[in-house]
């Protein structure tokens, strides 16, 4: 999101005491980085996010061990998949019609498929963990198009951004 902010002329994030999150704004919209635990995130969505009907312009980039690292799917009004970030937004908002960008970050196993974690150390290990030279790249070509993602969904809503998204 910083690259973005930076790519876009977004001000510099400043940090809002209210929400608990570093804050930049400009022509694209405002982006949010919570400074909160992952688990807490909510609370910095609902600083800016005051109701329901009002989700339906929210777009969260979270990562996600469903997918294996440098896939990406966009998602609207969907569960949280077990991801507590997404839950304490849900919760916070009092609703699930908002749009996500699931970045994945789980090591390829067969078939091309995500390689399941199971176990909080291990799932721990994944999220927070170092990348492997090959998984590096991945990530940093997926995060190119979750920019250019987050561009379309601010420009032209949320179809053309879904489309361009989950096209390979």
């Amino acid at each position: 999101m910083e690259l973005l902010a930076k790519q876009e002329g977004l001000a510099d994030f400043v940090f809002n005491k209210t929400a608990n999150a570093l804050v930049a704004r400009g022509a694209l919209g405002t982006l949010v980085l919570p400074e909160t635990m992952m688990n807490a995130s909510g609370k910095a969505v609902s600083a800016f996010v005051k109701s329901p009907k009002a989700a339906k312009n929210l777009l969260v980039v979270h990562d996600d061990l469903d997918l294996s690292v440098g896939a990406l799917k966009m998602v609207f009004g969907r569960g949280s998949g077990g991801h507590k970030g997404v839950e304490s937004v849900m919760r916070a908002i009092k609703t699930d019609a908002f749009a996500r960008i699931r970045i994945g970050i789980s090591a390829v196993g067969k078939k091309n498929q995500a390689k399941k974690v199971s176990g909080e150390e291990k799932v721990i290990k994944q999220v927070i963990g170092k990348w492997k030279p090959a998984e590096e790249a991945a990530v940093k070509k997926v995060l190119k198009k979750v920019a250019e993602t987050v561009r379309l969904f601010a420009a032209s809503g949320i179809e053309s951004a879904t489309q361009f998204a989950n096209t390979r």
